[in-house]
């Protein structure tokens, strides 16, 4: 665990500290679009962030090579290099739509691609549990067109969802954090070596994500744009490929085929845990293309559909729609997570009904903002704060000496004449207000 930690932290260092250097390579190549009508935001911002993700990518994989236990997953799997090989082509060219806005079908292709590339290297799915019937094997060209499809399914959900700041980078984070438990179990609980590298991609996966979200939420200083959203997408699917077809079912449970793909059919572990990850994204992605096609349109014509653009329509500020979408990730991801662990306990299900229905009366509430308690104040931004108008309609004007003869309301002023008060109105004390007069006279 301390080996995935550290490289966690090294991934998320060296994407922190390349952001601020890559805004302003962004700013100086000009990888600054104008304002769309689908934009939610109202300035020009630069994009390419995905450049420190990639280093942040690099970073982490050749952190693990270095060290004693993750070492040997080099030397006995290809399928890091296979990650790193399929990042890279598409890394470029989201680097190259970022800057010159290429065809969404070169895009495609080029998703295609570069799945190719790593199901050539042995990253691929091997076989599938069938529910009542077993482990099934596939042939090279059912595992291939199965991976692609996975691949380019998820890198286009990731991409769709991209479209408030700090959205995509944390429902991804999040979904890493849940996968990233699931694999560390299925290693260490269960001793399969197969499972290390989704692991160790799980744990990068965080790291990027965690180093580039200070600079990316709201209100963001810099978009990751399709060079980021892309590549996360990509990793998501290389540790949900790596995880789904490389490791055997029965390896995970004692006896028959039959008997233990029946023990996996709760969560459905190998098969559907992948899936609850992209749960959000993919729904939104399968949404946008039913809508397109409705409509007549292209499914790869950008519009202002999406969920997240929904819930700005109804009422939900820009930090609480990305916070409800956030909510509904970690809710689908853990809820599977732990009923994956403990099936049979009814307080898991009833727990997942309390929390769904908490996140529809939040939808609901659109107007409502949440207050923190006084003792948390110091840790949550301004805007979840208590506002003290009371007290400091209450206060003193410590500012202008009490005067003998003034009344009791001139000395509970709120501010010092000529400062700003709670409302961002002008607050003028007694003094001020009679200079006012003897002018005006």
């Amino acid at each position: 665990m301390r080996e995935y930690l550290l490289t966690l932290c090294i991934t998320a260092a060296v994407t922190y500290l390349l952001t601020g250097p890559v805004r302003k390579f962004a700013i100086v190549a000009g990888a600054m679009p104008e304002i769309r009508a689908r934009d939610v935001h109202r300035e020009p911002t630069p994009r390419l962030g995905g450049i420190a993700m990639f280093f942040g990518l690099c970073a982490g994989l050749l952190t693990a090579g270095h060290l004693t236990n993750l070492g040997q997953l080099f030397e006995k799997s290809n399928e890091p290099r296979a990650l790193l090989s399929g990042a890279a082509l598409i890394w470029l060219i989201g680097v190259l739509d970022d800057k010159f806005e290429i065809d969404a079908l070169i895009k495609l292709g080029g998703q295609m691609i570069a799945a190719g590339v790593m199901v050539m290297q042995g990253l691929t799915i091997l076989w599938l549990p069938i529910p009542g019937v077993g482990t099934v094997a596939l042939t090279q060209w059912q595992g291939t067109l199965l991976t692609v499809a996975l691949v380019v399914i998820t890198i286009n959900a990731v991409n769709f969802v991209d479209g408030l700041d700090g959205l995509a980078a944390g429902m991804v984070c999040i979904a890493a954090a849940a996968f990233f438990m699931y694999a560390y179990r299925i290693w260490y609980s269960y001793g399969i070596e197969a499972a290390a590298p989704a692991t160790l991609f799980a744990a990068i996966l965080m790291g990027m994500c965690l180093g580039f979200l200070p600079h990316n939420m709201h209100p963001a200083r810099i978009f990751m744009g399709d060079s980021g959203s892309m590549l996360i997408g990509l990793v998501l699917a290389a540790g949900a490929i790596s995880i789904t077809g490389q490791v055997d079912p029965d390896s995970l449970f004692g006896g028959s085929e039959r008997s233990t793909v029946h023990q996996m059919v709760p969560v459905y572990i190998p098969l559907v845990m992948p899936l609850t990850i992209i749960a959000i994204p993919a729904a939104d992605l399968i949404l946008a293309i039913v809508r397109r096609t409705w409509r007549g349109q292209s499914p790869f014509a950008a519009d202002r559909g999406h969920l997240h653009h929904r819930l700005l329509e109804i009422g939900h500020s820009h930090s609480r729609a990305v916070l409800i979408m956030y909510f509904w990730s970690a809710l689908i991801a853990f809820g599977a997570l732990t009923y994956s662990v403990n099936s049979a306990s009814m307080w898991i299900v009833l727990g997942v009904v309390i929390l769904s229905t908490l996140g529809l009366v939040l939808l609901l509430l659109p107007r409502f903002t949440p207050r923190a308690p006084r003792w948390a104040e110091a840790f949550v931004p301004p805007r979840y704060r208590r506002r003290r108008r009371t007290a400091l309609a209450a206060a003193p004007d410590t500012s202008v000496p009490a005067d003998p003869g003034s009344t009791d309301d001139d000395h509970r002023t709120p501010v010092a004449a000529g400062v700003s008060g709670v409302n961002g109105a002008t607050a003028v004390g007694p003094r001020a207000r009679l200079a006012d007069r003897s002018r005006a006279r």
